[in-house]
């Protein structure tokens, strides 16, 4: 029982995630008088808006975390409990679905347009912005597992921070920005699958909860940052 809850207590920030944005979602669905005029809403609606003081400092002191965990006895040994509770105790075979889950959030937002869901922006925007997001995801944090050389769990190389966290959590925000508004249900799928990944990675044996943490809330930041920098009014992006 007490190991049940102290793994209740790791997984915990990863749901209050989840439940944050779904009601994020919740409060920002639009009532929707006249279509035409939603319509005229819909094109990079984010482009007009600021990131909030919120979207800056939490995802400096999840990255700050990891960091300072580097020479902190204290964060270490948090680590090495974690560890204890996912794997340590009861060694298991790996259940390697999170290498697939990390992308689902993203390729969801293809299907839906596929299915002719239309979301906030174009095909052809999303296809570009998707992977504008993911070059930058992707050489961030390769460039910082080389830098910072921390070992895995399993004693292989580069564990910090998760590059399936990143992956998982940046494609449950697309998803967000282009569904969320549309149904609190499309938010909630696509951070639950990302906090199941920050889950499975740890239960893998694969990553520490420190790198899950410097993982998950900054790069959710970087499909708004990239929205954000599109010059005001500029509907089609990639034509």
């Amino acid at each position: 029982m007490k190991s049940c809850i102290r793994c209740f207590l790791y997984i915990l920030p990863l749901l209050f995630t989840v439940s944050c944005f779904a009601r994020q979602a919740v409060d920002t669905i639009p009532i929707q008088f006249d279509t035409s005029c939603v319509q005229a809403k819909v094109p990079l609606q984010e482009s007009n808006s600021a990131l909030p003081l919120s979207a800056v400092i939490i995802p400096m002191g999840a990255m700050a975390y990891g960091f300072v965990k580097l020479d902190n006895n204290a964060l270490t040994r948090l680590d090495l409990e974690a560890r204890h509770e996912f794997y340590s105790e009861h060694p298991h075979r790996q259940f390697i679905v999170d290498d697939y889950l990390q992308f689902a959030p993203g390729a969801a937002v293809f299907a839906l347009n596929g299915l002719g869901i239309k979301g906030k922006n174009s095909l052809i925007d999303q296809s570009g912005i998707y992977l504008l997001s993911n070059i930058i995801l992707n050489g961030t944090t390769q460039s910082l597992k080389r830098i910072t050389a921390v070992t895995r769990p399993d004693g292989t190389q580069n564990a910090f921070p998760s590059g399936h966290s990143a992956e998982a959590f940046a494609s449950a925000e697309f998803l967000r920005r282009e569904y969320g508004g549309q149904s609190a249900w499309y938010t909630v799928s696509g951070y639950t699958a990302a906090a199941a990944v920050a889950v499975l990675i740890m239960y893998n044996n694969r990553h520490w909860l420190s790198d899950v943490v410097s993982g998950s809330w900054p790069w959710r930041s970087v499909n708004p940052g990239f929205v954000l920098a599109i010059p005001k009014g500029q509907k089609n992006i990639f034509r």
